[in-house]
């Protein structure tokens, strides 16, 4: 009975609650960026007055939610070999959102240093996990 329960300190339950972490993340994001878009901005030290700019903000918070499900989702539900799929897409993800962060045309300040290091510790979590997995 108990090997059907998962192992706290598999590599794939591991993963599973990265997403699970990321995923309040995002949520967190997304609400920001659907109800105070240009404060977001703001952060970012770009111009929150821009309606251009606020509306892609919302646009990005609404992508953000789907995404959000997603994770949570496939968190719960998505058999080992896929979980360990959608990781790699997610530390690409998560990577890559840290960068270009950092490449903001704008000076960076608390906020984006701080973003983007949730992106990069994120890509590194599933790295690590998805590295552990193969020992």
């Amino acid at each position: 009975m108990s090997e059907n329960l998962p192992n706290k300190h598999s590599s794939i339950f591991k993963i599973r609650n990265i997403l699970k972490t990321g995923a309040a993340v995002f949520g967190l994001s997304a609400a920001l960026l659907i109800v105070l878009p240009a404060k977001f901005l703001e952060l970012l030290s770009l111009d929150g007055q821009s309606e251009p700019l606020i509306w892609s903000m919302r646009m990005i918070g609404i992508t953000l939610v789907a995404l959000t499900g997603n994770m949570w989702i496939n968190s719960l539900q998505v058999i080992d070999q896929n979980l360990q799929r959608t990781a790699v897409v997610m530390s690409i993800s998560a990577t890559s959102l840290g960068v270009v962060t950092l490449l903001i045309p704008a000076d960076l300040n608390w906020f984006s240093i701080s973003f983007a290091i949730v992106g990069f510790g994120f890509g590194a979590a599933y790295l690590v996990a998805l590295v552990l997995k193969r020992f």
